[in-house]
């Protein structure tokens, strides 16, 4: 059975200490890490205090990088600082990113390899706009995404990799997919991952639903077959809405 992952994405979110505050009211809350993995993406600038919690239930992970160890590039994160603050984990692709920064499919592409080849492992988002889905696009959209950025990867190299499915018209919006049509976007994933590599790869690579996915819809979502667990952004800037999505991937 493959293990549920829970992850916050606090984007562009919270004071340093309310950041400090949300994480350690949900480290110190019971709950089993023995079937469900919780991550959180906080914003760079906490995850050298995070780090130092050294927490107990909680892994970090970064919300963006540069693919490159350290250099001539201002303003950005590198790898070399991310090891440094013992960060294992990242998320690439995101559709923010995409959008709001043009970040295209072969740029991501680099960034998986980057990722891939200094340990880190990677969540990648992969996810179709409205009018997509509305010319019944979406498995090809989403093909295409996986083929061109995620696919140039070995089948060893798979094993670090999480795929969080966000369909950017359900981000932030309210909307969320129906069970069934999230469901059908993670099985579709899940067949192009045994096309490329095998069954047994695909078995065991785990996919999130990261579309507005909440305290009320989260135990229906879970409870499918190919849903592994989420991708949160509002839901996990509240402790007691993050922490009952922690509960129904329990």
């Amino acid at each position: 059975m493959r293990k549920k992952i829970v992850a916050g994405n606090w984007k562009m979110n919270l004071t340093k200490t309310q950041a400090i505050a949300l994480a350690q009211a949900i480290d110190a809350t019971e709950f089993s890490t023995e079937n469900t993995e919780v991550f959180l993406f906080a914003p760079y600038v906490y995850l050298d205090v995070l780090e130092g919690e050294n927490f107990r239930k909680i892994a970090l992970g970064a919300q963006n990088f540069f693919p490159h160890e350290s250099g001539a590039f201002t303003g950005e994160i590198g790898i070399a600082h991310l090891k440094d603050l013992k960060i294992n984990a990242v998320l690439v692709g995101h559709s923010e990113r995409r959008i709001l920064l043009s970040e295209s499919n072969t740029f991501l592409q680099e960034k998986v390899s980057s990722a891939i080849a200094n340990n880190l492992q990677v969540f990648f988002c992969c996810g179709e706009p409205e009018h997509v889905r509305d010319n019944g696009q979406h498995f090809d959209f989403i093909a295409e995404q996986l083929k061109d950025s995620l696919f140039h990867l070995n089948q060893a190299e798979m094993k670090a990799v999480v795929i969080a499915y966000e369909p950017i018209w359900a981000i932030g919006s309210g909307k969320t997919a129906s069970v069934h049509q999230a469901n059908e976007m993670h099985q579709h994933i899940r067949k192009l991952i045994a096309e490329r590599y095998d069954k047994a790869t695909a078995e065991n690579t785990r996919i999130l639903y990261g579309g507005s996915c909440n305290a009320q819809n989260a135990s229906d979502l879970f409870a499918m077959p190919d849903i592994d667990g989420g991708l949160i952004g509002g839901a996990s800037l509240m402790a007691d809405d993050f922490l009952s999505i922690i509960n129904a991937a329990q």
